[in-house]
């Protein structure tokens, strides 16, 4: 009977792992949504109330309770300020994932994508049913869409007590801070993706292309060992990458790895949850960061599927380190062997132009200075221009005063431009006012700012045998002879 007895737990074992071994084979073995399917549920599910980056606080409560049904919203706690920061719970599986995003509140890219994310997890009744059962049957998902409200109020990174979120894990000054470290404690999720935006100056190591897309499985300690934890994060970036290469081939970069004991990312890798960070960078003619926002959904997505069916076992460390570093070496405008004056004398030099831009309200303005000047060979321009043989020259104002902004027209402004004519000045309207309109428009003052010198105001002409050639109006260049359609964001000054 004893014998008898073993004999039957032994079978029932083996085929107990015979079992799970199967399903093990099926959920990893699944094959990832086709990069065309995830493109068209964007189409589907984009949230159309989210227009632009600049959003506030108060244009998401709305969003988040039209989710109340599908999802369990929770109060977690209020900012510096007073405004709530709230999560989102769906799934009913046992692996936790946890995602926040905006802990900078001038990075809202990926905040935008996760609201796109909520709508397509609580659809149903359609081709994507299959995916949402094996997410919601597998996962358990927590969102925190903004941990910082109040920077994102007004468009900054930093916090109300201008404390940088991120390197506030440990001190956990912050109230963002310590409902961010809660919400992980008391969830201890197994994946954990940090959501961020990066300057649009950071390319793919060795290219000109940018880093649209920057990802890091953060370090845990200064040795930056590869334990089964970051693994884990590094294998499920490189299912990741597979689907960037299709769209967007080559705009893909690896974050330095460098432990930061104070970041969110490094310390919660620390604590024992995979964590992906995601970085939205550029991309040509995407100012606003709707292209990247579908991105951002495609590659969060794909994680999701990779997670709950664990496909990313497929993929190995190798294959995540062979992602491209990061680097930062891109500049809006580069123009090479322009002859600068000094003393009498001209000297040729390469000028690299940044433009930032900064924010007006619920808009932005462009602002351009020289980055760095000389020898730039190691830099890529946005726009590459070869200025050989052309000088520099500095520009006047119109003496005439016009009525308005209004009154001016590109037409007139190329007029002016090619007089030698940089800046005009208007009578009615108030400084700070924008347009955009190729050239600088005066208000409350008689000079503008030029120079060719790093931290100056590139506002100038570049001529050749006493023919102006080109303008560069706020770092902006434009062809006298044949201007291009260009969008100016300017201010009045």
């Amino acid at each position: 009977m004893k014998a008898n007895s073993k004999f039957s737990i032994s079978l029932f074992l083996l085929l107990l792992i015979s079992i799970l071994s199967c399903k093990t084979a099926n959920v990893s073995n699944s094959e990832a949504t086709q990069v065309s399917t995830l493109e068209s549920a964007y189409s589907k599910f984009k949230e159309s109330d989210i227009t632009h980056r600049r959003f506030k606080h108060a244009d998401l409560q709305p969003l988040i309770q039209k989710h109340a049904d599908a999802f369990v919203v929770t109060k977690l706690g209020e900012s510096v300020e007073g405004r709530s920061i709230s999560s989102l719970d769906w799934g009913e599986g046992k692996t936790k994932v946890m995602l926040w995003s905006q802990m900078h509140g001038n990075e809202s890219t990926a905040t935008m994508s996760l609201f796109d994310l909520f709508n397509f997890l609580e659809a149903n009744g359609d081709e994507y049913d299959e995916l949402r059962a094996l997410l919601k049957s597998n996962l358990d998902l927590k969102f925190i869409p903004m941990i910082n409200p109040d920077g994102a109020e007004q468009f900054k990174r930093r916090n109300a007590i201008d404390i940088d979120l991120n390197r506030d894990a440990i001190s956990q000054i912050s109230p963002e801070a310590i409902i961010l470290k809660g919400a992980r404690d008391d969830f201890e999720p197994e994946f954990g993706f940090n959501l961020h935006d990066q300057q649009i100056y950071y390319n793919a190591s060795g290219t000109p292309k940018q880093a649209t897309i920057s990802v890091l499985a953060p370090a845990y300690n200064y040795a930056t060992d590869v334990n089964k934890v970051r693994t884990r994060a590094m294998q499920t970036i490189v299912g990741m990458n597979e689907v960037l290469q299709q769209v967007v081939p080559g705009h893909v970069g690896k974050y330095n790895d460098a432990f930061e004991p104070r970041a969110f990312g490094d310390n919660i890798t620390k604590w024992g949850t995979s964590t992906i960070l995601i970085e939205s960078g550029g991309y040509p003619n995407d100012p606003d960061k709707q292209y990247i926002r579908q991105l951002n959904f495609m590659i969060i997505l794909n994680a999701l599927e990779q997670i709950a069916s664990r496909s990313y076992e497929q993929y190995t460390t190798e294959e995540y380190f062979a992602i491209p570093d990061n680097d930062l070496q891109l500049v809006d405008l580069l123009l090479n062997e322009v002859q600068v004056p000094v003393n009498g004398n001209y000297y040729p030099v390469d000028l690299g132009i940044r433009r930032r831009d900064i924010t007006a309200g619920d808009t932005y303005y462009m602002s351009a200075s020289v980055d760095d000047l000389g020898d730039l060979q190691v830099y890529f321009g946005l726009e590459d221009f070869d200025a050989s043989g052309l000088k520099y020259v500095e520009g006047e104002v119109y003496e005439t005063a016009f009525e308005s902004v209004a009154s001016l027209d590109d037409a007139k402004v190329m007029e002016l431009l090619k007089q030698g004519y940089l800046a005009v000045k208007v009578n009615n309207g108030a400084k700070g006012d924008l347009h955009q309109l190729p050239i600088l428009v005066l208000k409350s003052t008689e000079s503008f700012s030029s120079g060719w010198k790093t931290g100056e105001s590139t506002n100038f002409f570049l001529e050749k045998d006493g023919v102006r050639k080109y303008a560069v109006v706020n770092g902006y260049l434009i062809d006298l002879e044949n201007p291009k359609d260009q969008e100016f964001k300017q201010r009045v000054y």
